[in-house]
């Protein structure tokens, strides 16, 4: 009975043992050979070897579990793993060293009390297990002694974080603040005014209008950098009338892709297979008896439709059972009949007919097919000739009078994306072409190939006045547009501000109650939640948006404090700022800790520490 009592602590002691480990700051044991035992002082304290090596196992170790894949060294040493394990215990050995000078520790009966509460160590009766502690301990590469001064250092490390962090706390104006922005609410109700809500229409613009307007606002006229560029282009198509395609050939990319050409029915079908005949047939009596419907049936044995789903299925896909599903209608529930899976119900959810298009059908599709690719393919065999030819010296304009390249011109900008500018590689090509390039055959994407030449290039331009008149007429427009909804809206303010409501003012409302600033609300101007909370009660606002105006009353503010939700917000939020403050200021003082500390390092114990790892 002892022995299964000591078998149990162990079990629960390996249970218990990565909380333990964690606790350790290690994972398992590295024995390394030599006499190196340090890989470094921090003051007066050492960083051994198997505690560098221990940590930079187990920082390994987590990746591995958390990724699912094996680190190899080289690749922890590339994200620089090693550096932040060995920066790490830096700090803690320079704590460490703190508490020491300070004489922060805690007694033998704190320890002991510590060491006994550690669940790793308690047995099966809940108590403290003298053999579990050992055992553990030696699985985890460490004497009693060492655990002992590393649970001291430990102690003392959280003595001095306590004194450091004890009371530091954010003023609390700072969380109200906040808690305040964001909890803040508005209810408001507001109208928009377009432009056919003008009591008046807008006039049809002068020439002399139009031109000032012009001349005032001719950032909003410009032409964008453009390259001119010259090109030649083959495609395909320019081909398809010197390739041959024999009957045979056809017939025989027929018969290649009958499986295209020919298909049988398909059914759209689901599948309720049952364990013996007599269920199926007492399924089925219910579906015509008691009036249940398929779905009930699957839903009672604990199943989905997708369970049963078999998608769409030919007749020979379903065996014995083919016959039957074929020969019933839409919605039909065939059986039971047999299946390898035992007796089953299908239900027909739908039919696609069979397929059987003929080779005079598919005669001028398999034409186009199979002409399409050989050209193609000729292209290739030219694109050789014609690329030695622009070597040659051959300019691009004797390529299109000497083949079948079509000879073309471009303004091209960074939005060009009609004609040869449709192809993703001429656009790519265009952009980082230079007159410094000399005209070469490429490949496009679908087989075609060019060749192109910068001309030259013009820089971002005011498009003159002729060519962007209609362009100005409609900002015109919409900007008197703008002005004239404004101004009808000013007009309102004054009778909203008297007391009278929107109706009366022949406005349609909308009325929104208890909305934060970052609500969004379709059809309002972009900056109308910043004017809602920049406001107080009973103001009336005009505000632009584009193309309409809106006028909105603040109806009522919402006490942030007065939420209770809120309340919850607050209380949480000063926490969390506590303790980051507390993280923040603890930081700065470890910083100095390890700054007065002096660190010493001896990279060549490290890497020795590091030829150990595969």
């Amino acid at each position: 009975m002892k022995a299964k009592g000591n078998s149990l602590t162990k079990t629960a002691v390996w249970m218990l043992m990565g909380l333990l480990i964690l606790g350790l700051g290690g994972f398992g044991a590295v024995n390394l050979s030599g006499n190196v035992r340090t890989v470094g002082t921090v003051g007066d304290k050492e960083i051994s070897v198997d505690n560098y090596a221990r940590e930079l196992q187990q920082q390994i170790r987590t990746i591995e579990s958390q990724t699912g894949e094996t680190m190899p060294f080289q690749q922890a040493q590339a994200i620089g793993l090693d550096r932040a394990v060995l920066q790490r215990l830096v700090r803690l050995r320079a704590l460490d060293n703190e508490a020491d000078q300070m004489g922060l520790s805690i007694g033998d009966e704190n320890l002991r009390e510590r060491i006994v509460e550690i669940p790793a160590f308690q047995g099966i009766n809940g108590g403290f297990d003298r053999e579990g502690y050992r055992f553990a301990l030696q699985q985890s590469g460490l004497t009693e002694a060492e655990f002992e001064v590393s649970l001291r250092e430990e102690a003392g490390r959280t003595l001095l974080q306590n004194a450091i962090t004890g009371g530091v706390a954010m003023p609390d104006a700072y969380a109200k603040t906040l808690v305040d922005y964001v909890g803040a609410k508005r209810s408001f109700t507001w109208a928009a005014l377009n432009e056919v809500d003008l009591v008046e229409p807008v006039p049809a613009p002068t020439d002399a209008q139009l031109q000032t307007y012009y001349d005032e606002n001719t950032d909003q006229f410009m032409l964008p950098a453009s390259k001119s560029i010259t090109y030649v282009l083959m495609t395909p198509g320019d081909l398809l009338d010197e390739v041959e395609v024999s009957d045979a050939d056809l017939q025989k990319a027929y018969e290649d892709r009958a499986a295209e050409y020919i298909q049988p029915e398909r059914r759209l079908v689901e599948r309720l297979v049952f364990g013996d005949q007599a269920s199926a047939d007492q399924a089925a009596a219910a579906l015509e008896v008691n009036g249940t419907t398929f779905e009930a049936l699957v839903l009672d044995r604990g199943l989905t439709l997708e369970d049963v789903d078999m998608g769409d299925v030919a007749a020979q896909d379903l065996g014995a059972a083919g016959d039957a599903v074929f020969t019933g209608d839409v919605n039909d529930v065939v059986g039971p009949v047999p299946t390898n899976l035992g007796p089953a119900l299908f239900r027909i959810n739908g039919v696609l007919p069979s397929l059987n298009t003929t080779f005079e059908e598919a005669r001028p599709a398999l034409q186009q097919d199979l002409a399409g690719d050989r050209a193609i393919r000729q292209i290739e065999v030219r694109a050789r000739d014609l690329d030695d030819q622009l070597a040659g010296g051959a300019t691009l304009e004797q390529l299109a009078e000497e083949s079948k390249m079509t000879l073309g011109h471009i303004d091209w900008t960074q939005n060009s994306d009609e004609d040869i500018a449709a192809y993703a590689g001429f656009r790519e090509a265009a952009a980082a072409l230079t007159a410094d390039d000399f005209p070469k055959i490429d490949q496009l994407e679908d087989g075609s190939v060019f060749a192109m030449r910068l001309d030259g290039t013009l820089d971002e331009r005011a498009n003159p006045f002729d060519d962007a008149r209609a362009d100005v007429v409609a900002a015109w427009t919409a900007d008197q547009v703008s002005l004239a909804l404004h101004a009808q809206a000013e007009a309102l303010k004054p009778e909203l501000e008297n007391g009278a409501d929107f109706e009366s003012l022949a406005l349609t409302p909308t009325v929104q109650t208890d909305l934060t600033r970052d609500a969004l609300i379709n059809g309002a101007p972009a900056d109308m939640m910043t004017a809602v909370f920049d406001a107080a009660i009973g103001d009336i606002l005009v505000i632009d948006g584009d193309n309409s105006v809106v006028i909105l009353r603040v109806d009522a503010i919402a006490d942030p404090q007065e939420s209770t939700q809120n309340q919850q917000l607050l209380t949480q939020l000063s926490a969390q700022l506590d303790q980051q403050l507390g993280q923040d200021v603890f930081t700065i003082y470890a910083s100095d800790v390890v700054r007065r500390a002096g660190p010493m390092v001896d990279q060549q114990a490290i890497n020795a520490v590091h030829v150990n790892f595969p």
